[in-house]
This record gives structure tokens, sequence and C-alpha cells, in this order.
């Protein structure tokens, strides 16, 4: 599993990459849990042909295209409902 941090600067701040650093700690349990609920056997084993794009000036998750279709068609409502849903990006504000 990948995270794409995506920032409206183009140098984040150490402050922002520590809080990105604890953010993704936090995501990484949720979407595993979701994923392995969701996909059980079918996915690619170790998860690491998932990619999530991070948006800070949005606040949202997003399933990154180089996550396979198939899968994100699988997901893709549900995911934004579970983990976009119960997210808390204020420990990103700066």
């Amino acid at each position: 599993m990948k995270f794409n941090w995506k920032s409206p600067e183009k140098e984040m701040s150490e402050k922002l990459k520590k809080a990105c650093i604890d953010f993704e700690y936090e995501l990484r349990p949720k979407i595993t849990k979701f994923l392995l609920e969701r996909l059980d056997a079918e996915c690619c084993g170790d998860l690491s042909c998932f990619y999530f794009d991070v948006d800070l000036n949005s606040g949202w998750v997003g399933i990154g295209t180089e996550t396979p279709q198939d899968y994100i068609d699988k997901i893709q409502v549900d995911f934004d409902n579970e983990i976009n849903g119960n997210l808390n990006f204020s420990a990103l504000a700066s």
C-alpha cells in the first residue's frame, strides 16, 4: 500500500511531513481492515497494488489510479463512505 501526498505547496514543512507520517499510521490500519473485509482472498496478498492519494487541500483520500481498475470498481463506493466519512484532517492543519 502506497500513499501519494498531494499538497498545494511544492515543499512541505518538517512539521507537515511529521503530521503526514502520523496521519498515515492512523490511515493504514483502517484501510487495511477495510480492504481485507471487502476483498478477502481476492486481493494482491500484501496490498502492494493499492495506491491512495491524500489531498491535503480538500481533506480527501482517494483510490489512486495506479490501483488495478477491478479493485477500484469493487471498493470505490464503500471506501468513500467508510474511510472519508470517518477521517479527521485537523491534525494536518498548519
